[in-house]
């Protein structure tokens, strides 16, 4: 099958949890949630990795019942691959080429979410000097399942000038965190009642960060296929009923000296400078945890290593992707991995394990 068939139609309807899915293979929320296993992987470039044959080994090999993509940097349509049990969501950057996410599922989500809502830009500037839309690069999905949400997320790199951090620091972090929050009170969420194509959405507010004294100018808010504006507006009461969050994917910065294997070295540089660690403080410090450090303490799990020096057969790497989970999930987590084995990308796939 095709990349992408299937991801405008995803990202554009909301589904029953008990339709079933459009072969029969995916949609049965309630018998998929036991031994539920996501992966999440940043692929840097899904066509040279299908091309190489190691993301149809991946898939062979794990079998994930979800699995989360990052730097897909492609289209709808432009690669292809086999795979029959996976519904796809897309959300690929206006720019070709660069950066993308995408959600392949056996279990039908019941709502797709691409992007921030329109209303964040509001607030947050994520326009920053170079005049690139972060919110237009397709960084965020969030799918809504029977018992949680599940994000995945490219966090922009704050570059080797350090040019991003104002961006990371004072606008994406606070609005992730803003935005998953939402997305666990409640606060935000689509209305059962709302046409396809239209996102409506009621804005989360933040305790955590300050008002930004400079708005972002305006935008639309783009859809999957980047060519479809969905129309964002203040829905129902702000306390509807959430649930909880499962947020994953390549946020680019290591949190503590543990999470690389050179700290000293790399103090104050891009994904190790106080601000990126302070963005990521902030998500254990509203109450999500850190899934693989439920099980694995000390250093050496590292999920990125640079292609100089040979620094992935000596393992001189970096923890820059993660698992985070609602606190309320944490009893619920029978096992969190790095599978550092996985060749094919700069980034090796992560996991997580649910008994729900």
């Amino acid at each position: 099958m095709q990349y992408g068939a299937r991801a405008a139609e995803l990202a554009t309807q909301q589904f029953a949890a008990s339709s079933g899915g459009v072969d029969g293979s995916a949609g049965k929320q309630d018998t998929a949630m036991n031994g539920l296993r996501i992966y999440s992987w940043n692929v840097n470039g899904i066509r040279a990795v299908i091309k190489r044959g190691d993301f149809q080994r991946f898939i062979e090999t794990h079998q994930p019942d979800i699995l989360c993509l990052q730097e897909t940097k492609a289209q709808q349509g432009q690669a292809e691959v086999d795979l029959p049990d996976y519904e796809e969501c897309w959300n690929s950057a206006e720019k070709k080429g660069y950066s993308g996410t995408a959600i392949f599922t056996k279990i039908q989500p019941l709502q797709v979410i691409n992007g921030f809502p329109e209303d964040f830009a509001k607030k947050y500037k994520f326009i920053d000097g170079e005049t690139r839309d972060s919110a237009n690069e397709g960084r965020v999905i969030a799918a809504e399942f029977d018992k949680f949400w599940l994000v995945t997320v490219y966090t922009p790199n704050s570059k080797d000038d350090l040019s991003r951090i104002p961006l990371r620091y004072e606008h994406w972090d606070p609005a992730f965190l803003a935005y998953i929050k939402g997305l666990e009170t409640g606060a935000i969420r689509l209305d059962a009642t709302q046409g396809a194509g239209e996102q409506r959405t009621e804005m989360y507010k933040d305790s955590t960060s300050k008002e930004q004294p400079q708005p972002a100018t305006p935008r639309s808010a783009k859809s999957a296929s980047g060519a479809a504006s969905s129309a964002s507006r203040q829905v129902g009461t702000a306390n509807s009923p959430g649930k909880p969050v499962i947020f994953c994917g390549d946020l680019n910065v290591a949190h503590t000296p543990d999470d690389l294997a050179r700290p000293k070295e790399n103090e104050g540089k891009k994904g190790y400078t106080q601000e990126e660690r302070e963005g990521f403080q902030n998500f254990l410090d509203a109450g999500f945890v850190d899934s693989f450090r439920l099980f694995t303490k000390g250093n050496g799990h590292y999920t990125w290593w640079t292609h100089w020096a040979n620094a992935r057969a000596r393992n001189v790497g970096w923890r820059i992707d993660y698992f985070l989970a609602s606190k309320s999930l944490k009893p619920k987590i029978k096992a969190a991995e790095i599978h550092a084995d996985v060749m094919g990308s700069d980034h090796c796939p992560i996991s997580l394990e649910l008994e729900l």
